[in-house]
Parts: structure tokens; sequence; C-alpha cells
């Protein structure tokens, strides 16, 4: 169902690919927009156990395209360093592909939203105060990742 990468010899292996994921601060998130179409915006995100995990308002043209066709893409970028005398980029990025879910459960929302809130900010009793402050306008958006890939510049594997 998903392509295999052509240039595979620039493979990150699972592990640096979820190493990314783990690390990277802003995912450009990917899906079938308005009129079919691609809508594409960078959101702050949390990746744990083969998911990823963002915020949103309730209402607006993220929620309204993830309604109409729930597979989506995210795309990390790890390094993104061009190499003018070489015409080239030395990049190292990640792309993953999945289905989002709206999360309705209070417990399920809650959790994310921790979740999402410590990797930005490690002070737990801040992090719960705002999340109890904007509870009742937070959407909480569960990525089920199905297949990605990491891929790094050859230079950089060499």
């Amino acid at each position: 169902m998903f392509r295999e990468m052509r240039r595979n010899k620039q493979l990150l292996t699972q592990k640096e690919t979820e190493e990314i994921l783990i690390n990277g601060k802003t995912a450009i998130l990917g899906l079938s927009g308005d009129e079919d179409y691609p809508y594409t915006v960078p959101v702050n995100y949390v990746y744990d156990n083969g998911k990823i995990y963002f915020h949103c308002a309730k209402e607006g043209h993220k929620i309204d395209a993830i309604k109409r066709n729930n597979r989506v893409s995210a795309c990390v970028i790890d390094k993104d360093d061009v190499c003018p005398e070489k015409l080239t980029t030395l990049f190292k990025s990640v792309i993953a592909f999945g289905r989002a879910r709206i999360l309705e459960n209070e417990d399920e929302i809650y959790s994310s939203a921790e979740r999402l809130a410590l990797k930005y900010n490690s002070d737990k009793d801040f992090a719960d105060k705002e999340i109890e402050k904007y509870f009742n306008v937070l959407c909480c958006v569960e990525i089920d990742i199905e297949h990605m890939t990491g891929k790094q510049c050859i230079e950089l594997r060499q």
C-alpha cells in the first residue's frame, strides 16, 4: 500500500526515525483540504508509542479536513543545512502516514494534552493549570501511524 523508498541507501533505521519524532518540535501536517486541495499546516506535537498527538481549536480547517478524510501525513525535519558549494542540502527528516482521530474521551484528551504540554514545559503544575484553564475549548487529535520512513542525504550516510 505504501511505496518503498526509492533511495534506500538513505533510509534511516526505525530507532533513528523515532528519535527524530521524539526530539522534533514542529510537524507539517498534511491533510485533504477544501475542494480536495492539499492543506498543510505546522503543528506542535508529541510522539508516543507509534502515535502522534497535537491539539487545536474545536472548529476550523484542520478539524473539517480530518472529519472529511482521516488519512493524513506528517513531516518532521531534523536537519536542513544548505550546502551552496555543492548545490545540495544536508538533510534528515521523517514522513509518517496514518489516520487521525479526534479524541472525545475526557481522560484521553487530558492525557494527550498533558504529554504535549510536558514535552515543551517540564513544570507539571503549570501544565495541569493551563490544561484545566483551556480544557473546555481544547481539541486533541491522535494520529495512529500506519507507515513512516526516515531519510537523510547520502553525504551524511557516508
